[in-house]
């Protein structure tokens, strides 16, 4: 295929690069192209243009001839990106919502019908989390009767001397200053922030860490997908803390905007080494848990994933100079792209793709370093215990 890569960031370069290797022809657009030539490195022989998020019309006019255009801007900009996507008659994908038009639905939903006439497939959401959470969560609903809840638990940790964004910093404020989203008893509903504090244990190194109310986009999805009465999204780690620590002196909220020095640019990969040699950047690390409650004949039972990644000091001892976030995101992305439902017609969740393709994408993830185990554990018919 044809693929134009809109977002040269940490994600956005890496996507680029894989997609390469597999042979598709790739171009990226920008709108700083220097920078952007920066973190895809200056010898890389990948084509960068200038494009700009916020106009169709510059998209249009870079992209023109893709077969597909995968959408690694922030998530500001996807009304725009879908626009421009239709007027190219291209297919389409995300790694994530805005959720401007309904708070409790993915804005992207409303082309559905465009994508349809067009005779063109949209797969949103698509990175690790959500992404991949999402796969797990229907994967683990297949292998119920019913499903009463699902609960998304994710750890994010940056070991560094000062704020360091291992992502776009956009998408981070955006999601550290929204209101968790919950679906509670069949309804949508917010939750408090940085609220409902619970110890949850990750497998090892990790441990048990506090985790507490996020806004992800998974509790706005899953339910569209699956037939349940609760999802929740947590996450733990040194992030959240610090997040969490500037909330309750007031120096996280809409209003003040995007400060640079709490969120900073996303440093390039020759800027992350150099972080590291210094001693500002030690590691970081990701991971991901869904669980899943339900019943199989007639039995209760607790369906868990646990989803690893390597961590930047295993990367960067591979020769990768990426974070674990940016790493996973890309690689769940291009397994999406390579396993793209071209046949189809409308915009799709992760868990509404079809289902060899979904097979497709868990067979594959081993070879990317990500590793998914999954434990099935039996459940009392009257089970009061939420501290997993």
């Amino acid at each position: 295929m044809r693929i134009f890569v809109l977002g040269v960031g940490g994600t956005g370069s890496l996507l680029a690069e894989l997609l390469a290797r597999q042979g598709h022809t790739v171009w990226c657009g920008d709108r700083d192209v220097e920078r952007a030539r920066r973190f895809l490195g200056k010898k890389n022989p990948i084509e960068v243009v200038e494009a700009n998020a916020r106009n169709v019309w510059s998209i249009v006019r870079a992209a023109r001839s893709c077969h597909l255009l995968a959408n690694c801007a922030p998530a500001t900009f996807n009304e725009t990106v879908l626009r421009a996507a239709l007027r190219l008659r291209a297919h389409y994908i995300d790694l994530n919502s805005r959720l401007t038009r309904n708070p409790f639905k993915p804005e992207q939903l409303a082309y559905h019908r465009r994508f349809i006439q067009k005779n063109r497939a949209a797969i949103i959401n698509a990175g690790v989390a959500p992404g991949l959470t999402n796969l797990l969560a229907r994967r683990g609903a297949e292998l119920l009767d019913s499903v009463d809840s699902i609960h998304i638990r994710l750890y994010e940790s940056t070991e560094s001397r000062d704020p360091i964004s291992t992502w776009s910093p956009d998408v981070a404020f955006d999601e550290a200053v929204s209101r968790p989203r919950i679906y509670r008893d069949g309804h949508f509903a917010f939750g408090k922030k940085f609220g409902e504090r619970e110890k949850f244990r990750f497998p090892p190194p990790i441990g048990e860490v506090p985790v507490y109310l996020a806004a992800q986009d998974e509790v706005c999805a899953i339910p569209t997908a699956i037939k349940l009465r609760e999802v929740d999204a947590k996450i733990g780690g040194r992030d959240i803390e610090q997040l969490r620590r500037w909330h309750r002196r007031g120096r996280l909220n809409r209003s003040q905007g995007l400060v640079d020095k709490r969120f900073p640019k996303t440093p390039t990969p020759r800027q992350v080494a150099r972080l590291i040699r210094r001693g500002i950047l030690e590691n970081a690390r990701f991971a991901a848990a869904v669980l899943v409650r339900g019943a199989k004949d007639d039995q209760p039972i607790l369906v868990r994933w646990d989803a690893s990644v390597p961590t930047l000091y295993q990367l960067r001892r591979s020769g990768m100079i990426t974070t674990p976030i940016s790493y996973a995101t890309a690689h769940v992305a291009a397994l999406f792209i390579k396993h793209f439902p071209r046949d189809e017609a409308g915009v799709f969740l992760p868990a509404q793709i079809p289902a060899d393709a979904r097979r497709a994408i868990f067979n594959e993830l081993r070879a990317r370093d990500i590793r998914v185990a999954v434990k099935m554990t039996r459940l009392k018919k009257i089970d009061h215990d939420d501290d997993y």
